[in-house]
């Protein structure tokens, strides 16, 4: 088993970062996952504790309410996948986003990571400024590789 340092918050304005889970709000999390949305086809209850306990999750907390979430599942080295990215819409524009994915592949954990992946509709322009490239035979999945 290897050593996991833990993963100090970090701040950007008033927001804080953590991937402390027990910061969790699960309420709000569950509305955001569980709960068909725009955001969401509806996770169904009984995943919920699965998806949370076997992802790197990270939080965003404004005025000590969470604002924010996402997940990594990963094998610490080869491979990344980020999920569930979202900002509230009231703290959306602020550099809140641009902010958290800083905040995830600076983990240590993560840090170095050969491959990653993720799927968005509408946040394209967010993730290439990360150097994520839309995959040409799906618009909705983009990749980005770390050459070292």
């Amino acid at each position: 088993m290897t050593y996991r340092p833990h993963y100090p918050d970090s701040t950007f304005g008033a927001y804080t970062f953590t991937c402390d889970k027990s910061r969790l709000d699960l309420e709000y999390l569950f509305q955001m996952l569980c709960v068909p949305s725009k955001y969401s086809t509806g996770l169904p209850l009984e995943r919920f504790p699965l998806v949370i306990e076997n992802s790197i999750c990270f939080m965003v907390f404004h005025e000590g309410k969470q604002v924010g979430f996402s997940r990594v599942i990963s094998d610490h080295s080869e491979f990344a996948s980020l999920w569930d990215v979202f900002i509230d819409e009231q703290q959306r524009a602020k550099g809140v986003g641009q902010a958290l994915l800083k905040y995830i592949f600076e983990h240590p954990q993560l840090r170095g990571t050969f491959r990653w992946f993720l799927m968005t509709e509408d946040a394209h322009g967010l993730y290439q400024k990360f150097d994520f490239k839309t995959e040409v035979y799906n618009p909705y999945i983009m990749m980005k590789v770390n050459i070292v």
